[in-house]
C-alpha cells in the first residue's frame, strides 16, 4: 500500500513538473486591454517570446526571456532578457529576489531618448533628445534606489528642442563600483561644451546630483553661451562652475 501511494506521489510530482515545464506562455501573459500585454505569445514560461509587448498603453518592442530554473530553489528569479524594437535593443541578465530587489549584469542597451521614454523624466528634461548606450557591468537596485551602480553611460548628438533646436553635444558618464552613493565620472566626448564633473545617485533622497564645471567653446551656439551666463562669471580657465540636484 505505502508503495503504491509513493508511485502515485512521485506520478502527480513527474506531471506536474512537466506540465509547469511545458505550460505555455500564453497562459500567462495577459491579453490586450491589460496594463502589460503582447500581440503574439509563443514558448513556455521559462523560455519564450512576446511580439508587440505593450506597457501601459505605449508600444515596446519584442520580448525574448529564458529563465534560469534552478535558480527558483535560491528564493530568486533570474532571467536572461532581450528586448528589441526598431530604434534599440536591450540585454542582460536580471535577478528579482523575494524582497523585490532587482541585480542586473551584463545589461547591454542602445535606445533613443523619444518622446515615450522623456515623458518619464522630470518636466525641465522633456525637451531633450538624443541617442543613449550603456554597458552596465553590475547594477542594484533595492526599494526603487540604486545601491549599487558599475559600468558606463553614454549620451549622444543631444539635443534640446524646447524653442529652438540647440545642439548641446555627447556625453559619458563612468560609475567605477564599489560602497557608498553610487557616483561616476562625467565627461563630454566632444560638442559645443567642454565639461568635467561627478554625477551621484544619492540613496537618502533618491535622486541625482551633478557637480563640475562647463566651458564653452568657440563652435558653441550664441544661444547656448548666454544660457551660461547664470552660472556666473567663469575662473581664470574660463571654467563656470555648475551644481544641481534632481529628486525622484
Amino acid at each position: 500500500m505505502r508503495r503504491g501511494v509513493l508511485i502515485t506521489v512521485l506520478a502527480v510530482v513527474a506531471f506536474a513538473v512537466i506540465v509547469i515545464a511545458r505550460l505555455p506562455a500564453s497562459w500567462v501573459v495577459p491579453e490586450p486591454p491589460s496594463a502589460f500585454s503582447c500581440a503574439a505569445v509563443d514558448g513556455s514560461i521559462w523560455s519564450g517570446t512576446c511580439a508587440g509587448l505593450v506597457a501601459q498603453g505605449a508600444p515596446v518592442g519584442d520580448l525574448v526571456w529564458d529563465v534560469h530554473a534552478l535558480r527558483l530553489l535560491s528564493g530568486k528569479l533570474s532571467v536572461n532578457v532581450v528586448l528589441t524594437r526598431p530604434t534599440g535593443s536591450v540585454r542582460g541578465d536580471f535577478e528579482v529576489g523575494l524582497d523585490k530587489s532587482v541585480t542586473a549584469r551584463h545589461v547591454q542597451a542602445e535606445f533613443p531618448l523619444d518622446q515615450d521614454l522623456m515623458s518619464l523624466m522630470p518636466r525641465n528634461l522633456r525637451t531633450l533628445h538624443g541617442n543613449a548606450r550603456a554597458d552596465i557591468v553590475l547594477a542594484h537596485v533595492a526599494k526603487d534606489v540604486v545601491t549599487q551602480l558599475q559600468g558606463r553611460i553614454e549620451l549622444h548628438d543631444l539635443e534640446d528642442r524646447d524653442r529652438e533646436v540647440l545642439p548641446l553635444g555627447s556625453y559619458s558618464v563612468t560609475f567605477p563600483g564599489g560602497s557608498g552613493d553610487p557616483t561616476g565620472q562625467l565627461q563630454d566626448l566632444g560638442g559645443p561644451l567642454s565639461v568635467q564633473g561627478t554625477v551621484r545617485l544619492t540613496q537618502d533622497k533618491p535622486g541625482v546630483d551633478l557637480q563640475g564645471y562647463i566651458t564653452p567653446r568657440p563652435d558653441a551656439a550664441p544661444a547656448l553661451v548666454n544660457q551660461l551666463q547664470f552660472l556666473g562669471s567663469p575662473d581664470s580657465q574660463g571654467r563656470r562652475e555648475f551644481g544641481t540636484q534632481l529628486t525622484f
